[in-house]
């Protein structure tokens, strides 16, 4: 049985059909995993992890890096089973590829760097002669639940660290894209990895709340924040870690460089049809320079190529399901109904959605007032920056932020007042490093990503005073 083999119980159980979102064509299908089974993966999970934890960073690392060369000898196979299964273009997928290879050996290179520290004690009455060594031990089993979006990548951001810790993973991708990691488990076996120290079971949210309410020692989740309140509930005083999406915002100021901006803009927001998180949602333009901006952008965005994700000339393929692409094309008309400004697009075939640019969009407008995910760039126009930063303060969410600006007094007043967990200058804020802290605050999340953090994050903390 390979690690991604999950004993079905119940033999009536139909498979899940993974369907492309283009076409809807049959790109492959996953056994369903009963709670039972979820309960079964843990504790097999948890007997592998028990004799992993001694292992030493040098071998954990080793592991690390034999799983990315598996996924370099098999880059292009992934990537074509990403862009089947998501949607994504060829090259956004490939692109996924790769940057999985870095996260999983940024891992390895962060777990041979998990120090401890020694602390003096005389700080206290009677503590003259003693010593603090302050050491961190594995958690034990992580449970990861990963999103459509990025199967693959997403899923080596909670593998890597905790495998670096030394923990073991059961891993829950999201049944509209469950092949990649299916994959991924199947490459780790070929990598060496001991038998169930990582495996993968398939289903909904049934099997997401099984493995929340199992044995685990953390539970780390990407995905909606209905979902993560659901998963923090069911898994009571477990530690969770967790990203929940983000509502982003893109400022342009009047001394930006306005060409870059543009790019910008367009990448940041129509990378995978506008279905990151992290994606440009709202683009500030400052009074100064809006005109000059629109003029720019719209024909940018009018030149965007969608179709085919398999084809090789293709710019934007579609978003997940005909249901996602139904409900951004009401935002969109719920939007214009309240008077703002359709520039660009804005129409849909299938799943299929034009790439989108609105202005006069009003703060509690549709398409902005809750997460979109979709290629829907929204223009709200801004003469003073601080009532800028409140609107965007007032929201719900507080992942990412750009700032397009070479005024120094203007960067400090953004990074300083804006509420949110990270702020890219001259930069969009889908931008991410993967060894950097990723995560945001208020209804964005708990916790942090990004290997370095993330693999204390998964750590616990032992004192031992001597």
């Amino acid at each position: 049985m390979t690690l991604s083999a999950i004993p079905r119980r119940d033999e009536a159980a139909s498979p899940i059909a993974v369907t492309s979102p283009f076409d809807g064509a049959l790109v492959g299908e996953v056994a369903p995993a009963s709670p039972r089974d979820v309960a079964e993966a843990v504790a097999r999970a948890a007997v592998a992890q028990r004799e992993f934890r001694r292992s030493t960073p040098h071998r954990r690392r080793a592991l690390l890096d034999a799983l990315a060369g598996r996924i370099a000898d098999n880059a292009e196979a992934l990537a074509r089973t990403i862009a089947g299964e998501v949607g994504k273009t060829l090259a956004e997928a490939r692109n996924e590829v790769r940057r999985a290879q870095n996260t999983l050996r940024l891992s390895g290179d962060a777990g041979t760097f998990l120090d401890g520290e020694v602390l003096h004690c005389a700080i206290v009455a009677g503590g003259a002669d003693r010593r603090a060594v302050v050491t961190y031990e594995p958690v034990g089993v992580v449970g990861a639940i990963t999103p459509f979006n990025y199967p693959l990548n997403l899923l080596c951001h909670k593998l890597g660290p905790a495998i670096a810790a030394g923990n073991a993973v059961v891993a829950k991708p999201s049944p509209k894209a469950p092949l990649a990691a299916a994959r991924l488990a199947e490459l780790a076996l070929e990598a060496g990895f001991p038998d169930h120290l990582f495996q993968v079971v398939h289903g909904g949210a049934d099997a997401a709340l099984a493995l929340a309410r199992a044995p685990i020692d953390l539970l780390s989740f990407t995905g909606g924040p209905a979902a993560g309140r659901a998963l923090k509930a069911a898994s009571g005083l477990v530690r969770c870690l967790m990203e929940l999406g983000g509502n982003d915002p893109l400022f342009v100021l009047p001394d930006a460089d306005l060409d870059r901006a543009v790019a910008t803009a367009i990448a940041h927001r129509f990378e995978i049809a506008g279905q990151s998180c992290a994606a440009v949602k709202k683009l500030y333009l400052h009074e100064d320079i809006a005109d000059a901006f629109v003029e720019r952008l719209v024909p940018a965005v009018k030149a965007v190529r969608t179709r085919d994700p398999l084809s090789e000339t293709t710019d934007i393929g579609p978003v997940i399901d005909e249901q996602a692409a139904a409900i951004v094309s009401e935002r969109i008309a719920a939007t214009l109904a309240g008077g703002a400004r359709l520039l660009a697009g804005g129409r849909r075939e299938r799943a299929l959605v034009e790439p989108t640019v609105i202005a006069g969009v009003e703060p509690d407008a549709p398409v902005i007032a809750d997460e979109t995910f979709g290629p829907v760039i929204a223009i709200r126009t801004f003469r003073d920056a601080g009532r800028a930063i409140e609107e965007v303060n007032a929201g719900a969410y507080g992942l990412q932020a750009g700032v397009f600006t070479n005024d120094h007094a203007i960067v400090k007043q953004f990074s300083r007042k804006l509420d949110v967990g990270g702020v890219m200058i001259n930069e969009g804020p889908d931008f991410r490093a993967e060894h950097v802290p990723f995560g945001g605050i208020k209804m964005s999340g708990l916790g942090r990503e990004g290997v370095r953090i993330a693999i204390r994050e998964m750590s616990e903390t032992r004192v031992v005073i001597d």
